[in-house]
């Protein structure tokens, strides 16, 4: 062709260069027009599908002003449903997710609504306060759902609705179901959410009897690895402490072997801090008058034998505890090691402390 071989590689690098800013140029030119489209486009209408509730919403109704004057303000102010409730608008949201409960959706569907109703129930308060207890037992009824996914949101929303008094009574009503699922599924997510709502119902007596039944559930949980279900676990068990029907149910029940390490100085804070109100509300309890009328026998591997029995290391423990880094893990290893020592009816007199001896002997 006349060329040596070097010149057509000169040319075909030319070529080549010609074709990148060719490229070059149509790349830009696209994402001028990519960019330019999406500053005209406007925010969709909202739809009954479950949004995040800080996403900004139209009103209702609301249309995109003209292309021709893209300057020209809404006719009506938008902005997050939050901000329209704050100056006294209802924005819908909750009442949407509530009606589209309603229809037949996927088990990710169903839990993702009950989630964007946790959130309105937190967030929109009078729109919450608006709702029914129609809209609760709708809410409960999602306990029922197969997937433990959906039983989880379910607990979390009923958990947000039990904030408003009006529906507290309401609520009660699925104490017991709410029971059965914390104590027959082993779900970690699923305690949690379970004891976060029983922990903010005040429980009649008429659910003593299934309490009484679960109990053993209970404290598997407490003893179990996840830090927030055995801290939910001890809040419940020590209130239920507090009951003295139950009192002997929870003092009698099996414990591992190695219970006390629920004790140790190297657990979280906030662990120590529940397992010692725990502790002291069942000292309390045992060392009450009535309940020292009655001669009790307790199982050999039983709570009381591994914290009050002859055999039990509570005492060192706590003494390891009174100089732990945190000072209200410091201050309740001293009130239990008050009640230890002292019956209740005596609390008040003054009396010394041997170290060498166990707590419970003293306190008899």
């Amino acid at each position: 062709m006349g060329k040596s071989i070097p010149e057509y590689l000169g040319q075909l690098d030319i070529r080549k260069s010609i074709v990148g800013l060719a490229t070059g140029a149509s790349a830009i030119y696209l994402l001028y027009k990519a960019i330019r489209a999406g500053l005209k486009c406007q925010p969709p209408l909202c739809s009954n599908s479950p949004i995040c509730i800080a996403r900004e919403c139209p009103v209702p109704r609301e249309r995109a002003p003209p292309q021709e004057a893209p300057l020209r303000p809404p006719l009506r102010p938008k902005g997050l449903a939050i901000e329209r409730e704050r100056h006294g608008r209802d924005s819908g949201e909750l009442r949407r997710l509530l009606n589209s409960l309603e229809c037949k959706h996927d088990e990710y569907t169903r839990s993702m609504i009950l989630h964007s109703i946790t959130r309105c129930v937190y967030l929109l308060e009078a729109e919450a306060s608006a709702c029914t207890n129609d809209d609760i037992k709708l809410v409960a009824d999602m306990l029922e759902d197969k997937d433990t996914s959906v039983k989880i949101q379910a607990l979390n929303a009923l958990k947000a609705f039990s904030g408003i008094r009006k529906f507290r009574l309401k609520i009660q009503e699925h104490s017991i179901k709410v029971l059965e699922l914390v104590s027959t599924i082993w779900d970690s997510e699923l305690h949690i959410s379970g004891l976060r709502l029983l922990n903010n119902l005040p429980l009649p007596d008429y659910v003593h009897p299934q309490l009484r039944r679960v109990m053993p559930a209970l404290m598997e949980i407490l003893q179990s690895d996840c830090n927030m279900a055995q801290v939910q676990a001890l809040r419940l068990m020590s209130y239920l402490a507090q009951k003295n029907d139950l009192l002997y149910d929870i003092l009698n029940c099996q414990v591992h072997s190695d219970f006390l390490n629920l004790f140790q100085s190297t657990q979280p804070g906030n662990l120590l801090f529940e397992v010692l109100v725990f502790a002291e509300r069942l000292s309390e309890g045992r060392n009450a008058s009535h309940y020292r009328a009655v001669k009790w026998h307790y199982n050999e591997q039983s709570l009381h034998e591994a914290l009050f029995g002859d055999e039990s290391r509570l005492a060192d423990r706590l003494l390891s505890l009174v100089i732990h880094p945190e000072e209200e893990v410091q201050i309740q290893a001293c009130k239990v090691i008050v009640s230890l020592q002292c019956p209740q009816d005596v609390a008040a007199r003054p009396s010394s402390f041997h170290p060498s001896h166990s707590f419970s002997k003293s306190g008899e």
